[in-house]
């Protein structure tokens, strides 16, 4: 076989990102990628990382976030030139404003076939600038090399601060455009392997130190963590923990917590608010967020610092000083919220009346639990159930759809992990971005299940990240799609009542006529079309393992 300098360098630079801490790669067909593709290939089947294929670019970026928002560590998605790079930058996008480590390789023509016609040649060094750390154009090998670019990457996915990025410490995507000439591969080096290191971690910072006094809630928007309950509980201040932060749970979490901000007596009084994770569910928080007078500490965690009233102090970190709590203003927001819990179980069966020898009285036992057994789904049941089901060692992925809304409204407190793409909360990606998370969370024989909760809209726009190659382990995946025929989110939002109802339907509801139960066979997933809570209860506990669509039928 011929050799290549552009498999040379490929196999170099393969090596050296596995050798930093990159385990996963996602490739997608081309031609002008086939080196990267092929070093990809050998190291995975040599077992020194793993190998993820999509045939669309798209899913492929979102796949790539997934495993990176779950491992914390970059993944790399790899790509041919042209509009493959452009595929990419939704993901990339996602990953700037989320925070979350993702290496974008694309390869690309050599610089004398730029900007002449050439096939499948576009302007690809600094197409995704604004939203990168880090953006380099290789050398051609043969022209320069690529030693030195795997650590460079990593290191400023990572959120190392000594790279000229003029960013802060914060994770985020990295650009290569890596060139090449003909030949486009050869015969790999013989001595090509890899061994698999660590991505770097970033030194802890000097941590912000949240002096007690002021009136303060603790608001922890999507990606928080633990993190943010840990402050709420030092501080013995109340936490706001959107349903997708991963940190509604604990004692001081609030319950109902739009409404007690609109009131005078508790979100009127607020002098401080301390803000991890990115919110963004509900407008109550931004109105906070907004106040001239509040004092806004926002611990930075995306490429944009939060500064919603032009005045949040951006940080990288905070503790709380050590000193007396405030009981009496923890104790009215505990005091409130206790009343605004919202209870969606069933009620315990009548045993005493379904045992009777009263024919009257048995019969209205039976009745009453024929009724809850037969009782439809809506929307409040549908979030309650998935919430119930899902454990520690499960996942659970939000969609932007409507139904996150009314989960963050009526969901009670549970410590498990909980992913969303919130950044720019987006509907697109979320199967695949499920599909990374699922994979990345079961590695090495991982127990638990992933569930990705979106509408229908969702569903259909990333209804390609259906599509698994067969010799790729499915990971234990449910997606339970909420179908009310089209876009209802926007029943809350100005348009629904400034609109034409004709055009509120066609240019922004949407309604479909597709069949979900044929796209899911079509793509090799089990499906089941469910409409009773008792039904779901069973279909989501009862995982028979592999790759489940649930369609849940809704009004509209």
């Amino acid at each position: 076989m011929t050799t290549s300098r552009a498999s040379d360098a490929a196999a170099s630079l393969l090596a050296q990102l596995v050798e930093n801490g990159v385990t996963d790669v996602v490739i997608s067909p081309g031609s002008r990628s086939q080196a990267l593709a092929l070093a990809a290939t050998h190291l995975a089947r040599e077992g020194s990382l793993r190998l993820h294929v999509r045939i669309d670019e798209r899913v492929a970026g979102f796949t790539a976030l997934g495993l990176a928002r779950e491992k914390r560590v970059p993944a790399a998605v790899i790509c041919t030139s042209g509009t493959a790079a452009a595929n990419l930058l939704p993901a990339a996008m996602e990953a700037f404003h989320s925070g979350v480590p993702l290496l974008l390789l694309t390869a690309d023509r050599p610089p004398e076939l730029r900007g002449i016609g050439a096939n499948q040649a576009t302007t690809q060094p600094g197409l995704f600038d604004p939203w990168v750390r880090l953006s380099l154009d290789a050398p051609v090998p043969g022209d320069g090399d690529w030693d030195g670019l795997a650590a460079l990457a990593v290191a400023a996915a990572m959120g190392a601060d000594a790279v000229p990025s003029g960013l802060p410490a914060i994770a985020g995507p990295v650009h290569l455009n890596l060139p090449a000439r003909e030949p486009l591969s050869g015969a790999l080096p013989d001595d090509f392997t890899a061994a698999p290191g660590v991505a770097p971690a970033l030194a802890p910072a000097e941590p912000f130190i949240l002096e007690r006094g002021p009136r303060t809630v603790v608001i922890a928007g999507a990606g928080a963590g633990h993190a943010a309950e840990e402050i709420s509980f030092a501080g013995t201040w109340p936490l706001i923990a959107e349903i997708v932060s991963g940190a509604r749970f604990g004692r001081y979490v609030v319950h109902g917590y739009r409404e007690l901000l609109r009131e005078d007596a508790l979100g009127g009084r607020i002098e401080r608010a301390v803000v991890l994770g990115h919110p963004t569910l509900s407008r109550e928080v931004t109105a906070l967020l907004r106040r001239d007078e509040i004092e806004v500490i926002a611990v930075r965690a995306g490429g944009e610092a939060l500064n919603l009233n032009g005045r949040t102090q951006a940080v990288a970190s905070v503790t709380v000083a050590s000193g007396d709590a405030d009981p009496s203003w923890l104790g009215a927001w505990l005091e409130a919220s206790a009343a605004r819990v919202v209870d969606l179980s069933e009620n315990a069966p009548d045993q005493v009346g379904l045992l009777s020898t009263n024919f009257a009285v048995r019969r209205d036992a039976v009745r009453a639990e024929l009724e809850a057994v037969r009782r439809p789904l809506d929307r409040e049941l549908l979030v309650d159930a998935v919430w119930r089901a899902t454990w520690p060692h499960d996942r659970l992925m939000f969609g932007s759809s409507r139904l996150v809304r009314v989960a963050d409204a009526v969901l009670g407190g549970k410590k498990v992990p909980v992913h969303a793409n919130r950044g720019l909360a987006g509907i697109d990606g979320t199967i695949a971005t499920a599909t990374g998370i699922a994979i990345g969370s079961q590695a090495d024989g991982a127990a638990g299940v992933t569930r990705v909760l979106l509408g229908d809209l969702a569903f259909l726009h990333d209804v390609g990240a259906l599509l698994l190659p067969p010799d790729e382990q499915a990971p234990r995946l449910q997606v339970i799609v909420g179908n009310d025929g089209g876009g209802t989110i926007f029943d809350s939002l100005e348009v629904a009542s400034s609109a034409p109802r004709e055009d509120l339907d066609r240019a922004f509801y949407t309604p479909h006529t597709a069949q979900l139960e044929h796209l899911a066979l079509a793509y090799g997933w089990e499906y089941q079309r469910i409409t009773t809570r008792a039904a779901l209860d069973q279909a989501l506990t009862t995982t028979t393992g592999g790759r489940q669509v649930i369609e849940v039928p809704l009004e509209r």
